[in-house]
């Protein structure tokens, strides 16, 4: 698995955005797809400039193809996907729309309060209990579970997807604020 280093701070980090997903409309309230959609690319480009990186982890679109070259022309961005259970297209087929593509992906973050100066990131689709370097103050971001799985405060890993987040997409400094608050609560606990 490579190890991708990023020395900016224009991250942002998003789930389960499920665009054209007809059995999500409802619970997020609204009256159609398209309405969906729109509220959605609007959220994302309302925060994401053309030369950030976001990475998606994973349940993207819905239908064919050409669906989804629709939504991502739309999109601001460098898209990382990280490949979820609905995301079923084969290697290939889409790689010409995202920056990159995988199953799992860690990456590092410049940061001074990280381990030697990078703050490790894994993300997965799904949640983990234990994860590379997670009792070494490593973070763990993942999607899924549209805010049904109950968050373990002391945990430094959360759900993204944006269910969790008013249908936006959260960037790495209110990740890092998230993980600090987690933190102070994991070292009270030792």
């Amino acid at each position: 698995m490579k190890n991708i280093r990023y020395s900016d701070q224009k991250l942002w980090f998003t789930s389960d955005t499920h665009f054209n997903h007809k059995k999500v409309v409802e619970p997020r309230l609204f009256s159609n797809v398209h309405k969906m959609n729109t509220k959605l690319v609007q959220n994302w480009n309302s925060l994401v400039q053309p030369e950030d990186h976001v990475f998606h982890l994973g349940d993207f679109c819905f239908g064919k193809l050409d669906d989804w070259q629709n939504i991502r022309e739309q999109l601001n961005g460098n898209i990382h996907l990280v490949r979820g259970n609905h995301d079923k297209f084969q290697t290939g087929q889409i790689d010409h729309l995202f920056s990159s593509i995988n199953d799992y992906l860690k990456i590092q973050v410049k940061d001074e309060n990280g381990n030697q100066g990078w703050q490790h990131i894994i993300l997965m689709h799904y949640a983990f209990r234990v994860w590379d370097q997670s009792h070494y103050g490593s973070w763990h971001l993942y999607g899924h579970s549209h805010g049904k799985l109950l968050d373990n405060p002391a945990s430094l890993s959360f759900d993204v997807g944006v269910d969790c987040h008013n249908l936006f997409p959260i960037s790495y400094q209110q990740v890092k604020e998230i993980m600090c608050k987690k933190s102070q609560l994991q070292s009270t606990q030792l």
